[in-house]
């Protein structure tokens, strides 16, 4: 009987032994979900329910479908063009002129940082 007291303990002492502490271990959980939270991890890109502001959407559009955005900015149309003109609040009648003009304008949007990209893509919508 004794010796199955000790075995049952062993998980116990191993982690006592390895210096990890329950509390410890839920400080740092619950810091490290702090810190993804803040407001510096983004959270004023985002309202109470969850959803992006919407000056925030081409922004976030750009940066998770970059590759796509490329190809179709290359061959002047696509969905993803569209959608670009869309977030930017361009009418249906004035999407074929914006493909037209991301275009042109391919070599100079894909050149450059990811802010200058988002003030030329801006500045083609106007």
């Amino acid at each position: 009987m004794k010796q199955r007291t000790v075995w049952a303990l062993f998980p116990i002492l191993l982690l006592l032994a390895s210096g990890c502490t329950i509390k410890g271990t839920i400080k740092e959980t619950t810091d490290t979900t702090s810190n993804v939270t803040g407001t510096t991890s983004g959270r004023t890109w985002w309202n109470e329910d969850g959803l992006l502001h919407p000056e925030h959407k081409l922004t976030a559009f750009l940066a998770l479908n970059e590759a796509n955005v490329e190809q179709d900015l290359a061959r002047g149309r696509g969905e993803y063009v569209t959608s670009l003109g869309t977030l930017l609040g361009l009418p249906d009648d004035q999407q074929a002129a914006f493909h037209t003009q991301a275009q042109a304008n391919f070599e100079i949007l894909t050149a450059s940082d990811h802010n200058a990209r988002l003030q030329q893509i801006r500045a083609l919508a106007h």
